[in-house]
């Protein structure tokens, strides 16, 4: 048996947390640059507010019934998410929780007796509710797509379900499968259920019952063949290892406001290098490749602009972590991207061709980064860790920064600086 467990509208979670006097109240929550709705309560979606909508078409709806609005706060949902993921991993075993997302995990229960399933996820939710203050719903099922259904009917039906779903007798499976559209099924994608319902499968049932030869022809080869064997109660998605490290790592921000002067650009390359850099340390590995991208934004409405990004990329002659020998490759970059007259609306770098650190290896007309530039960095990094807010920089990233993410109505990171926590009076 497999179980998924998603936390309820997780940013509005994250908010209410710290704020009792928001529960049974709607709230919303704003994506970068408070552009568009990303997260809202179920309160705020009875009063006609619409997920992924623009701030500014919402808003009068918003002021009219005091909705409680609040700037994405990612310190404070990246901590209380792992507070969720590490109570699960307490719960169920570190090995058996595959974290899925910032918001959902996969636990496995194959280890926890038929008849205590129930109990166990219900326990489960409990305790990841008491120990966080996260509402969660959990679903179980004899395979992850089935989970995934069964996760979406305990939120559905939550006052049926009490948050909780457990699908393990074959009766069951066929119900949840017949109230699920082929459009809600986990691995269908828009495309694929436009297709199945011209063909007259309408939900999950149906299509579980056509074969796997039929799949393989009609929904992607060995991808939609597996798909129908979940959906019968085989597993073929197997729990996935937590990667230690990532193959590559990309820093990305929208500005607070377009820019236009090729200084500010580099500053915010600069920034995002810094932060991109530090986590290529954090995993003890080295970049071969950096990829610059803006994206311009030269129409009057800031909500118009060209979604295809201009890129530039070099190899690197070494491989390096080194935050100022980063800068110095990316800058360049920035230079031969930069048009005078454009608005820049977002920038971003990624580094790539990762290795370990230990094993870089210097040639004929580079050295290999010394013992004492690892140690500078690990001094600034340090500092920054423990004072946050990129205490010591390179003057090249900025000082005023006028570029910044607007973040007008960010709550405190509570869980996360000191000067910000909680005041219990």
């Amino acid at each position: 048996m497999k179980a998924i467990v998603d936390c309820n509208s997780f940013y509005c979670a994250c908010e209410k947390a710290f704020r009792p006097e928001l529960n049974s109240k709607p709230v919303v929550v704003l994506s970068n640059n408070d552009g568009c709705i990303i997260s809202l309560t179920d309160e705020a979606k009875a009063l006609g507010i619409k997920m992924t909508g623009p701030y500014y078409q919402a808003k009068p709806l918003i002021e009219q019934y005091g909705v409680a609005t609040f700037s994405s706060n990612y310190n404070l949902y990246g901590d209380m998410s792992h507070r969720v993921m590490d109570t699960l991993k307490s719960l169920a075993g570190k090995d058996k929780v595959e974290v899925y997302s910032v918001d959902e995990a996969f636990v496995d229960l194959d280890h926890i007796p038929p008849p205590q399933l129930t109990d166990f996820c219900i326990h489960m939710k409990a305790t990841v509710e008491q120990w966080t203050g996260i509402a969660v719903s959990v679903g179980a099922a004899p395979t992850k797509v089935l989970a995934k259904a069964a996760n979406r009917m305990a939120k559905k039906h939550k006052a049926a379900t009490a948050g909780v779903l457990v699908v393990d007798t074959d009766k069951k499976i066929q119900e949840l499968l017949e109230q699920t559209s082929v459009k809600n099924i986990w691995g269908v994608g828009r495309k694929y259920a436009f297709k199945l319902e011209q063909w007259g499968i309408q939900n999950g049932w149906q299509l579980r019952n056509m074969s796997e030869e039929w799949a393989r022809k009609n929904l992607g080869g060995v991808v939609g063949a597996r798909l129908i064997r979940e959906l019968k109660g085989l597993s073929s998605i197997d729990m996935k290892e937590e990667l230690e490290t990532k193959k590559m790592i990309t820093t990305t921000r929208m500005f607070g406001k377009p820019v236009t002067e090729l200084e500010y650009l580099k500053e915010a390359v600069a920034t995002y290098i810094s932060r991109a850099a530090e986590k290529l340390r954090r995993q003890h590995a080295a970049a071969k490749c950096i990829n610059v991208f803006v994206v311009t934004n030269n129409y009057e409405s800031i909500y118009q602009y060209n979604p295809t990004p201009i890129h530039r990329w070099a190899v690197l002659p070494v491989a390096t972590a080194l935050t100022h020998e980063l800068i110095q490759q990316a800058l360049p970059l920035v230079e031969q991207m930069y048009k005078r007259g454009s608005r820049y609306l977002k920038a971003g770098v990624i580094l790539s061709g990762l290795v370990p650190d230990t094993s870089v290896q210097g040639n004929f007309f580079e050295a290999a980064p010394s013992a004492k530039k690892h140690g500078l960095m690990e001094a600034i990094d340090n500092v920054n860790f423990s004072m946050r807010d990129d205490k010591v920089k390179f003057a090249s990233s900025g000082l005023k920064r006028n570029w910044k993410m607007r973040q007008e109505l960010r709550s405190p990171r509570f869980t996360s600086r000191w000067e910000e926590l909680r005041e219990v009076k």
